[in-house]
Order: structure tokens, then sequence, then C-alpha cells
């Protein structure tokens, strides 16, 4: 009997966005039929500049309760999509961190052979959606990772418009609409979807 897909959905979100977009995709990997685990990067922002934002705030205490990201959890997944704000046309400080404790689990070959994908949001329209993916990318490259974009392979894409992973325009810190979250469900979707194929052929 084939093992279940594991689904690793890894992220930062300062206000929210993401932390929808993150959602979605866990809904979208179960839909799928994968076991998950929603986890979020540490927190590197002192206290002081959060409580200045009460959306920000805000936000940090209605998700304490989901566990951080650890090494374990790369290693558990089968898939892992990492979704990240942009800043400056890249990935965030905080999940930067997270990934740059990686070295261990890359040493050994274990991050290697996995399917990954990543997801985004800017507070502008060109403020960097596409660098930021291509630019998580390049992590996958290095890790000897299978990039599953979600393409323009299913009508949805057509829709968002972004290839390379789903990224939603956020304006002044809005919660992703309804097309970007399906966009999200799609995208994880598709990667357990391929997941499960490359463990069936390589069961066969």
């Amino acid at each position: 009997m084939q093992n279940q897909t594991k689904v690793a959905v890894i992220y930062y979100s300062a206000t929210g966005t993401v932390h929808a977009l993150a959602q979605a995709s866990i809904e979208g990997a179960q839909k799928a039929g994968a076991a998950t685990r929603l986890r979020r990067v540490a927190e590197l922002a002192p206290a002081a500049a959060i409580a200045r934002n009460p959306a920000w705030q805000a936000h940090r205490e209605q998700t304490a309760d989901i566990p951080e990201a650890a090494l374990d959890d790369l290693e558990w997944a089968d898939v892992v999509l990492f979704g990240t704000p942009t800043r400056y046309g890249s990935m965030t400080s905080q999940l930067k961190q997270f990934i740059d404790t990686t070295g261990p689990l890359w040493q050994q070959g274990k991050l290697a052979d996995k399917v990954y994908g990543a997801f985004t949001a800017a507070g502008t329209l060109h403020g960097g959606h596409e660098s930021t993916l291509l630019a998580m990318s390049q992590i996958f490259y290095h890790w000897g990772g299978i990039l599953v974009p979600p393409g323009y392979t299913d009508p949805i894409q057509f829709q968002v418009g972004n290839p390379y992973g789903t990224s939603f325009h956020a304006g002044q810190g809005d919660l992703p609409d309804d097309a970007a979250l399906e966009a999200a469900r799609y995208q994880a979707r598709r990667a357990t979807e391929i997941a499960t194929r490359l463990q069936t052929g390589h069961a066969a």
C-alpha cells in the first residue's frame, strides 16, 4: 500500500496575507489526500516594532498557536511549499534565516528529490512577485529539488496570471481574494499529485 504523501507549508506573514495563502495551500494539499503540516518561521523583528503596527501585533497574537518551522518538518515532507511577502524583490529575512539553517540536511542529501514550490504577496502590482518566486527557485536547484510550478495548467492560472507560483497584489495589507486563494489551493494540489505520481513510479 502506498504511503500518504506528506506536505509541509512553511511561511512568514506579518499581517496575515501570506498566512491566508498558506492556509489555502494546506486545504489544497489535503484535498489531494496529503498529510499536512502548517508551520510559520520565527519572527526576527523586535517587539517594539511589531507593537507599533496594530495589524502586525494582532496577527502575531492570532497565530501564536501555529508551531514554528523546524528542520524536522523539511526532512518529514515529500512536498515543501514556502510562502513569503516580497522584500525588495526577494524573500523576507525571517524566511531566509530559516533556510540558512538547512545546511546540515543539505550536506546529507536529505533535501534532494522532494517537490518544491513557492508563493508570495506584494504591496504593489510590480513589487517583486516574479523575482521573489524565481529567487526561491534558485534555492531548490541547490537542494536538488523537483520544481513543480502551477504553470498554465488550470483555468484559474489564466485568471491570476502567474505561472511561477501563486502571488497576490496585497495593496494596503488586503487579504487574498477568492481567485488568489483558489490558485494557492490548486498549486498545492498539483504539487501533491505530482509527488504522489513520483512515489508510485519509484515504488513500481
